[in-house]
């Protein structure tokens, strides 16, 4: 029988391949940070990863891990209500409520596994999910695991949502879900909004922080402080692998009643093995330190500010953000992959992106801010854009 699967994978590859959207693995050989090394030997500046606060190989948290580490060795070896529950788990659960202005925390061992774990524990075929078009893939399988009734809403829509949800109204309980960044396009969910809708139409309001979390809002706190509603969402999921030090590790924050069902029937939690001790030592540091200053948030949102602006003026086609993501649109699959490919010669890491990542016709390059770039960095990834605009006809 193999000999047949094979065959039809192999065509369904190749088919990829001359789609221009087969996706080969750079590798790594230097921590994550601006400026990474590859293992053809090549120093090149990285605006493709999720480090949004330049954390991954931040001091403080490298020193924490190692003595947790060294003091409570290198793993659990099980899930939380068998023996893997420790008090550095407790403590980090608890940072992480005082962060968002919630209640109670639960640990996953990433954000897919949150997303995927809160929907079927909750709710069931007498209820309704009415979630963003544009939500993370995470959201969606989780969405698909659970029962209720789904309704979806074009992004950001609230004509829409509304619409959603004056037809879900028959439905015992409502939940909208969205994303707070949508990871493609960089746009931020208008919290304030969804929470007149969701209040008018008796709904709860559900978020994944994922792309936001240490990026938006003044000091970092997400979608609900950019809006001014922090501690009005029942449920924000996030990860603890992106400007929180890209690490492992989810969390679903939120009403404590929520928190108490998921640890008792959340299926990714209850069979999954605990975060290593040293990854929620580490978590604990960076909340203690994210408390202590305002820095690394000021120095991203200037950096933003000031690519994105420099990327328009060279007359690049910039999707509306107010995130630390900038999408620079080309939406030819084949141009994205080789624009992707000359920048890399011209030493700026970045990746392009298309179907079935993006819709059909939508491809781009994803540009990633953080705060540990500089000045020259930006100025140096601008120039190579610029450059490779010109030579590939997407500039005039």
């Amino acid at each position: 029988m193999y000999d047949k699967f094979q065959k039809h994978l192999t065509s369904q590859i190749n088919d990829i391949k001359a789609a221009g959207t087969y996706k080969n693995e750079r590798i790594l050989v230097s921590p994550q940070y601006s400026q990474i090394k590859v293992n053809t030997g090549k120093e090149v500046l990285n605006f493709c990863a999720n480090n949004y606060l330049g954390l991954a190989n931040n001091k403080q948290l490298v020193d924490a891990a190692i003595k947790c580490l060294q003091e409570r060795a290198y793993g659990m070896a099980s899930v939380r209500f068998i023996c893997g529950t420790s008090d550095l788990h407790k403590e980090l659960e608890a940072k992480i409520a005082k962060f968002f202005g919630t209640e109670d925390t639960i640990l996953y061992a990433a954000c897919f596994d949150a997303n995927g774990g809160v929907f079927e524990p909750l709710l069931t075929d007498e209820d309704a999910i009415i979630s963003d078009a544009l939500n993370h893939a995470s959201i969606i399988d989780g969405v698909r695991l659970c029962k209720a009734k789904r309704f979806r809403y074009a992004n950001a829509d609230m004509a829409d949502l509304e619409k959603q949800l004056q037809e879900a109204q028959s439905c015992r309980f409502r939940l909208i879900v969205t994303d707070g960044v949508f990871s493609m396009d960089g746009n931020v969910a208008p919290m304030d909004k969804i929470l007149e809708l969701a209040n008018k139409y008796d709904a709860m309001v559900m978020v994944d922080e994922s792309h936001s979390a240490g990026v938006v809002g003044k000091t970092g706190r997400g979608v609900t402080e950019l809006h001014n509603c922090r501690g009005k969402v029942e449920i924000i999921t996030g990860t603890l692998g992106k400007a929180f030090g890209g690490a492992i590790g989810g969390f679903t924050t939120g009403k404590k009643e929520i928190i108490e069902m998921l640890r008792q029937r959340s299926r990714p939690y209850l069979f999954s093995n605990s975060i290593p001790p040293m990854v929620a030592a580490a978590g604990i540091k960076m909340f203690e330190m994210m408390d202590q200053t305002n820095e690394l948030q000021d120095k991203l949102h200037a950096n933003t500010d000031y690519f994105i602006g420099k990327m328009k003026e060279a007359g690049f086609d910039i999707k509306p953000t107010q995130s630390a993501i900038c999408a620079v649109m080309l939406y030819d699959a084949a141009l994205a992959g080789k624009f992707a490919d000359k920048l890399l010669e011209e030493g700026i890491y970045v990746i392009g992106f298309s179907y079935p990542v993006v819709p059909q016709n939508q491809a781009r390059i994803r540009v990633q801010l953080s705060a540990a770039h500089e000045k020259k960095h930006l100025d140096k990834a601008i120039a190579a854009f610029t450059k490779i605009g010109k030579e590939l006809g997407v500039l005039k």
